[in-house]
């Protein structure tokens, strides 16, 4: 299996997990309007770019 496609496998579940648990902890501290769950959602799934492409080099 090609190493894009690895990183791009973990993004799918790294990120969902990441936005999950950024989103619910706005929640949970109750800042959570729309734009400070868009900002956080969208930090996460940047955040899970790099994070992706560590564990699938490390498992190459």
């Amino acid at each position: 299996m090609s190493m894009f496609l690895k990183t791009m496998i973990f993004h799918i579940f790294i990120g969902s997990t990441l936005m999950g648990t950024a989103v619910t902890a706005l929640l949970v501290m109750d800042h959570a309007s729309k734009m400070s769950i868009l900002v956080a959602a969208l930090t996460a799934f940047a955040v899970a770019g790099p994070v992706s492409w560590l564990i699938a080099r490390r498992l190459h």
